[in-house]
């Protein structure tokens, strides 16, 4: 059967904001008047009082009604593109042949921060600058993220405290969400973060994780964020087990903050994510069992299963309103979606590069794939992975200043905008990680 190719931008667009994108109500005022979403916690565990360091947000915030959320629909569209310079960005699209029509916002390019960041970004690697993050929410996410990993999910021994210290989460997730209403909605990220490199560490890397078996623990882990309706004898098996190790306890917790500030469809596209990621998770570590090094091609469908995904789909939950599900489902908001989740996780191939030859066995990323399969050097290899990471970022851009165009609704149009600034925190991250991350010496 032929390859259908790229799926076009469906009318239905248009009519679904159109039908979505009237309900602003009383809302939308009080949100003008400067009120902001509140969030409550689960019953086994609330959340602490917010305390919220304000945030200085560039679109308007759009927090829950109880119902469909929608954005302020007397806004005219185009004040929501003019009003951030990220969203900019998306309307102006890549530069280059064929991307003139994309240009809907003529500007220059933003300026790099006046004071420089910590860490070298990789060179020739295409990204966008961003402010520093806040250092007051960044300092205080960091605060809680501790007392709950510590205290509450008991995600890692003392041990492990500098470890844990040295990833930064806070400021990564105050950089990937600078329109959070509040600090308790960047929680929702924070934990969630925390909870899947827990997974990550325990069940399949650093800290004793094996291909062998992983199957049957991220079937079990998932089910503390997609719950096992069985019969009242044997759900007490089960309802034991969420606690029985880490990576089950993070989930668990994390997820349950999550819910309540999540509506349905929005949890239901986080579990949907977490699947994704944990089927990436079982092809890599089949691939490990067989010591078997995939073609670039192969590799690059993994990558797309097993990468950040998750975290930009949130974007919404974490900003307070909601993209409803038939336009976060239309095939050009999924390739979007997608596109920013293969151009971050290649950021992290070429960032963690260095860290995983140091580490004990053979780590698959792009470059060493690449380096094997087309018989190139290493140096060779690293450039060429530069190349296709800057390949899917402009790709990224194109696609998301097309679906701009044909869907200028306001809360598309900040969804898209959440995304990118995702993007770019999660660059600033790991340049700036240098806890974690050093470059090899290829120029």
């Amino acid at each position: 059967m032929p390859d259908p190719g790229i799926s076009p931008l469906q009318s239905s667009l248009l009519g679904a904001a159109a039908r979505l994108g009237t309900q602003a109500g009383t809302h939308a005022a009080d949100v003008e008047a400067g009120a902001q979403p509140a969030l409550p916690g689960p019953p086994s565990a609330p959340v602490p009082a917010a305390g919220a360091v304000p945030v200085h947000a560039s679109v308007p915030d759009d927090g829950p009604d109880g119902d469909l959320i929608a954005p302020h629909a007397q806004e005219d569209a185009a004040a929501v593109r003019s009003s951030n310079a990220v969203l900019e960005r998306i309307l102006r699209g890549p530069s280059g042949l064929g991307t003139a029509s994309l240009h809907l916002v003529r500007r220059e390019e933003p300026p790099e921060p006046e004071t420089p960041v910590e860490g070298t970004p990789v060179p020739g690697l295409y990204y966008r600058p961003v402010p520093e993050p806040e250092p007051a929410r960044a300092e205080e996410v960091s605060r809680r993220i501790k007392t709950w990993a510590v205290d509450e999910a008991q995600v890692y021994p003392p041990e492990w405290e500098d470890q844990f210290d040295g990833f930064s989460v806070g400021r990564y997730m105050v950089a990937c969400h600078p329109d959070a209403p509040t600090i308790d909605h960047l929680m929702l990220a924070t934990r969630l973060m925390v909870a899947e490199n827990a997974v990550d560490d325990r069940y399949c890397e650093d800290h004793g994780g094996s291909p062998i078996g992983l199957g049957s623990r991220l079937l079990l882990a998932h089910t503390a964020l997609d719950p096992l309706h069985t019969t009242q004898e044997y759900e007490r098996g089960w309802a034991e087990s969420l606690h029985s190790d880490a990576p089950r306890r993070a989930y668990r917790s994390a997820m349950e903050y999550f819910v309540q500030a999540a509506s349905p469809s929005q949890a239901d596209r986080f579990r949907h994510d977490m699947a994704r990621l944990h089927m990436g998770y079982l092809a890599e570590a089949a691939w490990a069992e067989m010591d078997h090094v995939p073609e670039v091609w192969e590799y690059l469908a993994m990558r797309q299963f097993n990468n950040f995904r998750p975290c930009p789909t949130i974007t919404d939950t974490v900003g307070g309103y909601e993209l409803p599900a038939d336009l976060h489902a239309q095939p050009a908001m999924q390739r979007v979606i997608a596109l920013a989740g293969n151009a971050t996780t290649i950021v992290n191939d070429l960032y963690s590069y260095t860290k995983e030859l140091n580490s004990p066995g053979r780590h698959l990323n792009l470059p060493v794939v690449i380096a094997e399969r087309e018989g190139v050097s290493d140096r060779e290899a690293y450039l060429k992975a530069v190349e296709v990471h800057n390949d899917l970022m402009h790709t990224f851009e194109a696609e998301a200043a097309a679906l701009a165009a044909a869907c200028p609704a306001p809360n598309v149009l900040r969804f898209l905008q959440g995304v990118a600034v995702w993007v770019d925190g999660n660059h600033y991250w790991h340049q700036t990680n240098t806890y974690r991350y050093s470059l090899p010496d290829f120029w």
